[in-house]
């Protein structure tokens, strides 16, 4: 590869898995000068445990999506600047393909579509590698001396090997059709330290650990080919620098052995009479009985096999008996014929959450920090706050709805203090609430009201974000007045249904007295592209109103959040800055700093009734007792220009 085509960027998807992690490793030790964004949903068989070392090097960053979020991908091709993929994610045990193959289909098929439509998209890769399977191959004659060279056809067998040759399809079509840039490489069986073990040889080796049987699928003559995964990180790393577009690569070993044979190494190892531990089980479905690669053409470009079979086993005993509990309970994986939801979380995402700052010496703290809302924008930009700070966090898995998920996450992190930021406000607005009643109090009502009882019988403290979008201008708080809304007044908005869903959870949670209530209105933020943006709303809008409301600056307010939560501030709050300012000055200052060629129109109250449904709440907040607590707090216009405008200001 010349020094022009070098990586720049690389996106590793599936990069906590048991694979990927390994290559992920070596590619930020040994290349400095690469980016490297690993991604991964963190399902039950990865673990950022597995890139522990990473977090301390500047050229790594990790980021928790799926690849079937299409969007997201897009954004991340762009945002990163990603110039190579090596695409790693993927269901891959062959027992589960055959309990839930739609789970299969979705992540193998679907996602690896994704991820091609985004290159074809977004026109920025100049190399993807596709990861697949010496199983698209299908069964190899036993009686062969000769393995399967790259060009052989796909015969699949089982679910999971069919989706693989899927995706190569699909893979194969968007090169020809489209150009893309695509390696394909086809791997035997991989093991070592880090491997979740439904896999045959961590199963066999945590098992012997345990002093159980070793379970043997069938008679236990099946064959198959084992490679050292550092040694198979080498051979991607290999394939990265000197693979040649277009080409298939098998990655894999002429030196075979069955299942039994595996077993009684082990059981040798262990110093076991091997022939009493093997327990005979039935069989798979259908149970290949054989793989056998070529490995000749990857030879060529300059790799080989570099451990031995016995020093590897060695070497991956020795990691799970230094890492016994490493992947926590596993007893489920360890049955001879595992059936694991394939949605389930990695167990260890929180923990090692709090425990990378700790680790990569960024502070030592007492606090920690859950959020719930991480899919949210509120959710999203706190926990980027608490990184920044230093603060240990992490977010919440359970729904808020549900009680007994809730304590799970709060006992099993033992937090001290509870941000809570989810909530429905709708999409793409609160006219969705008036459609989706039961789903809005379910989240609204029941969830907060839910989580404020579990944190405070576990005596934590909880930050809730609420809205101020409770009350409307009156008599004694007229438009252009000065005297707004304080945090005693009752609401008296009732025009939507989110609004009556908000306003009766906060007198509610008044009763509660580890809570505090931070009334946002009409957030804004220095992010014009993120549509939640009041700014960006309303810049998008064919006609709008032109009212003067108080307003929420987040690059502001959310840090003060913050340092609330640090004070058990208690209670409600107006979260908004002092002040208010309407629509036509907020489209004032666009024009004036961002698009001198913007133009808007306005339409009245009556006429904006006609196309919404639920009306909107507008009026004024009184922040004062914001403003004490945190004098330096600057007024709405003058926080809109400090933040969002000036930042974003175009160049003459």
């Amino acid at each position: 590869m010349s020094s022009e085509s070098a990586p720049k960027t690389i996106l590793v998807t599936g990069a906590a898995g048991f694979i990927a992690s390994h290559v992920t490793k070596r590619l930020v030790s040994n290349y400095p000068n690469y980016k490297i964004v690993a991604l991964d949903k963190l399902n039950y068989c990865s673990s950022l445990k597995n890139l522990q070392p990473c977090f301390t090097s500047s050229n790594f960053k990790f980021v928790k999506a799926d690849i079937a979020s299409s969007d997201l991908i897009n954004y991340l091709l762009d945002a990163e600047e990603i110039d190579t993929i090596m695409h790693f994610a993927a269901e891959t045990h062959v027992d589960n393909s055959f309990g839930n193959s739609f789970e299969f289909t979705t992540n193998n098929i679907y996602g690896t579509h994704v991820l091609l439509e985004a290159c074809k998209v977004t026109k920025r890769i100049n190399r993807f590698i596709h990861v697949s399977t010496d199983e698209v191959y299908g069964e190899s004659d036993l009686e062969t001396d000769i393995g399967n060279p790259e060009a052989s056809q796909l015969l699949p067998t089982n679910p999971y090997s069919a989706t693989k040759a899927g995706a190569e399809m699909l893979v194969m079509a968007y090169h020809r059709s489209y150009g893309l840039p695509i390696i394909t490489t086809r791997g035997n069986n991989v093991y070592g330290p880090n491997q979740f073990p439904e896999k045959l040889i961590p199963k066999f080796v945590l098992l012997a650990m345990r002093g159980d049987p070793l379970p043997i699928h069938g008679n236990g003559s099946n064959v198959r080919s084992y490679l050292f995964c550092g040694d198979v990180a080498e051979a991607f790393d290999v394939i990265l620098h000197k693979g040649v577009i277009g080409h298939v690569y098998n990655i894999g070993t002429k030196k075979e052995r069955s299942v039994v044979d595996v077993a009684r190494d082990i059981g040798n190892l262990f110093g076991f009479d091997i022939e009493k531990a093997l327990h005979f089980v039935n069989d798979r479905p259908f149970n290949d009985k054989r793989y056998f690669l070529d490995d000749q053409k990857l030879k060529k470009l300059g790799w080989e096999e570099r451990t031995p079979w016995e020093a590897g086993l060695r070497m991956t005993i020795a990691w799970y008996r230094e890492n016994p509990d490493w992947w926590g309970n596993v007893g489920h994986a360890l049955h001879p014929h595992p059936r694991i939801s394939m949605s389930v979380p990695s167990h260890t995402e929180e923990e090692f959450l709090m425990m990378q700052y700790t680790t990569s010496g960024i502070l030592k703290s007492e606090l920690k920090f859950m959020i719930y809302g991480r899919t949210g924008w509120i959710g999203g930009l706190l926990g980027k706050i608490c990184m920044e700070k230093g603060i240990p966090y992490a977010y919440g898995r359970g729904k808020l709805e549900d009680r007994k998920m809730l304590l799970n996450d709060i006992r099993s992190l033992r937090p001290t203090h509870v941000i809570n930021a989810a909530g429905v406000t709708g999409t793409p607005n609160v006219d969705w609430c008036e459609t989706h009643k039961l789903e809005t109090i379910r989240t609204n009502v029941v969830g907060t009201l839910n989580l404020a009882d579990v944190c405070h019988q576990e005596g934590i403290y909880l930050m809730n974000f609420a809205t101020g979008c409770i009350f409307q201008y009156d008599k004694d708080h007229a438009q252009g007045s000065g005297r707004g809304f304080k945090e005693e007044d009752e609401p008296n908005f009732t025009g939507s249904f989110y609004s009556k869903t908000k306003a009766m959870v906060e007198e509610m949670l008044r009763e509660y007295n580890n809570v505090c209530s931070l009334r946002l209105r009409m957030p804004i933020s220095s992010d014009l592209s993120n549509m939640r943006n009041f700014i960006t709303k309303i810049t998008r809008y064919s006609k709008v109103v032109n009212i003067p409301n108080s307003m929420s600056v987040l690059d502001e307010l959310l840090p003060i959040s913050i340092e609330m939560a640090k004070r058990k501030c208690k209670g409600v709050w107006n979260f908004t800055n002092p002040g208010i300012v309407s629509h036509n000055e907020i489209l004032e200052l666009y024009k004036e700093y961002i698009d001198p060629k913007f133009k808007w129109v306005n339409f009245n109250l009556e006429e904006q009734a006609k196309v919404i449904i639920a009306p909107r709440s507008n009026n004024e907040l009184d922040a004062s007792k914001l403003k004490k607590e945190f004098p330096e707090l600057l007024s709405i216009k003058d926080s809109i220009i400090k933040y969002v405008f000036e930042p974003n200001k175009r160049v003459k």
